[in-house]
């Protein structure tokens, strides 16, 4: 299975952009971005000015990255956007749809990493029934519940004992029980995007990715 095998910490500095890959650790001071760390490369040096092509490149790797995904996953997310009126917002909703990133904005894992894992090793559950597939879109009123075994919910717990009272996203409900579960209340819009990257131009995305 193709993943990425990068450091986390080398794609922000290349996107020069604070992408969250790292949980706690992009919060604290060791975080490359808020220590003004160059671009990898050689003395992190960049000739020339980024061409009209190149700006549009990094866009979409940031969302990608952002997201976790890959070039093959993108390009079908990007197809079943174009099917909407709105291409760019419905390509926004679509990758908050993915079971991996919903199940990070509820606050049961600290980061799409750690959510996808948690997906990945089938401590999650969609509408009662075990889903291992992080990329599954997650639709309206589907109901998201950690596993109910002592593994499953020590790890989950753990983490919502850290983010507190933490509020989720519009679309999303979390249940105060002691089970952690919550629902997709409807489809996601572009007011829903992820605060850190909703600064994403994603006309920009729609230009590269129609050539």
């Amino acid at each position: 299975m193709a993943r990425f095998t990068d450091p986390a910490c080398k794609r922000c500095r290349r996107e020069q952009l604070k992408l969250f890959l790292k949980g706690s650790r992009c919060f604290s001071s060791k975080c490359p971005i808020d220590r003004q760390a160059l671009p990898p490369g050689m003395h992190g040096a960049r000739r020339g000015k980024t061409s009209e092509y190149g700006l549009r490149l990094r866009e979409k790797q940031r969302l990608k990255f952002f997201y976790g995904v890959l070039e093959r996953q993108f390009r079908r997310y990007f197809e079943l956007a174009t099917r909407q009126a709105n291409t760019g917002e419905a390509l926004l909703s679509i990758l908050e749809r993915r079971l991996d990133n919903v199940v990070h904005r509820l606050g049961f894992a600290p980061n799409r990493k750690g959510a996808r894992q948690l997906v990945a090793h089938g401590h999650v559950m969609v509408n009662g029934r075990k889903c291992d597939v992080p990329s599954v879109l997650v639709k309206p009123n589907d109901i998201i519940k950690v596993k109910m075994a002592v593994r499953s919910l020590a790890l989950t717990r753990l983490h919502l004992q850290a983010v507190g009272g933490e509020p989720v996203p519009d679309f999303l409900e979390r249940t105060n029980s002691e089970d952690p579960e919550g629902r997709m209340l409807r489809l996601p819009g572009r007011g829903d995007v992820d605060p850190r990257i909703s600064e994403i131009r994603e006309q920009l995305i729609i230009e590269i990715a129609t050539r």
